[in-house]
């Protein structure tokens, strides 16, 4: 006789509140692209800005509210892809890279690659991350995070068109800047994730100062601030890896 307990039957249904947050965000990438097709990139490089916001709420409501599933976590990875990898690409390419065209075929079809490879490097960045997420050490991350990536490319067209300046000025920095951030994306660089910091118990003074701050100068001018802040996390990658690889050379050579 077979004494073996019966298989438990999985769940139904699915959490609600996290999921609304990345629904939410789904939604902000996916308005980026319509509005970027309609020629209207300042809400475009917002709406990405918006839907970093959700990403960074549905997770930590999840472990809250304690509904965390399987499905979440795949549904929160598809939003990234399109919030943090096609909707950039295609809001820089419709802002700037398009009209590489007037420069000769050759820089059309840089214009576009640049754009595919900033999307491609996404995908395959969160599937690194998903792949590595039980033995990644967590107290940082193995190449730029694709919010970041999507941040700095968005925070360019937002100061672009605050300025005043047409994608066309800013073509050449903004092809650079895709570009880097995309090949930052699969790098093996190391970010600080800051998943150490702890909101729940007390902090110095001092902490809540810097934190309002911060606020005002973001107020003061919000995509200069952002785009600035975004370059230099995205530049301190190399920084800290290569500071590391330094001291770990003059450990073994004392």
């Amino acid at each position: 006789m077979d004494n073996d307990p019966p298989p438990k039957k999985r769940p139904r249904g699915i959490y609600l509140l996290p999921n609304l947050f990345t629904t939410a965000g789904l939604f902000s990438g996916f308005y980026a692209i319509v509005a970027a097709m309609g020629d209207r990139f300042e809400p475009a490089a917002i709406a990405i800005f918006v839907a970093m916001i959700m990403d960074g709420i549905d997770g930590r409501v999840a472990r809250l509210t304690h509904t965390q599933s399987d499905f979440g976590v795949q549904y929160d990875s598809l939003s990234d892809m399109v919030c943090f990898g096609l909707a950039p690409a295609l809001v820089v390419y419709q802002w700037a890279l398009r009209g590489m065209a007037e420069a000769g075929w050759m820089w059309a079809k840089l214009g576009w690659l640049v754009a595919f490879v900033y999307a491609a490097a996404a995908a395959l960045r969160l599937a690194r991350f998903n792949a590595q997420v039980e033995v990644a050490d967590k107290r940082y991350f193995q190449g730029l995070p694709s919010p970041s990536a999507a941040a700095v490319v968005a925070g360019l067209v937002w100061v672009g068109t605050e300025a005043g300046l047409s994608g066309q000025a800013l073509r050449l920095p903004a092809l650079l800047v895709t570009l880097v951030a995309g090949l930052l994306m699969v790098s093996n660089f190391r970010y600080y994730s800051f998943k150490e910091l702890d909101f729940k118990n007390r902090v110095p003074f001092v902490v809540l100062l810097v934190v309002v701050l911060g606020l005002v100068f973001v107020t003061i001018n919000p995509p200069t601030f952002l785009f600035v802040g975004f370059l230099i996390y995205v530049l301190s990658g190399p920084v800290l890896t290569i500071w590391q690889l330094r001291r770990r050379r003059l450990q073994r050579g004392g």
